[in-house]
């Protein structure tokens, strides 16, 4: 599989901008963050609840 190079990130970036406007952009990308650090964190919680029934 090829990796993404610039000009397709270039593309991809004209295009969200398109889609969100200049505005939304940093809204979007802050939301986007939020919701891997939770899910991070649920997998994280989840592995301790593992450790523990498997330690009783």
């Amino acid at each position: 599989m090829r990796s993404i190079g610039l000009s397709e990130l270039l593309i991809i970036l004209g295009i969200a901008v398109l889609l969100f406007g200049g505005r939304k952009i940093p809204e979007v990308a802050k939301g986007l963050g939020e919701g891997i650090r939770n899910f991070k964190t649920a997998l994280k919680s989840e592995e301790k609840a593992d450790e523990n029934k498997a330690k009783v």
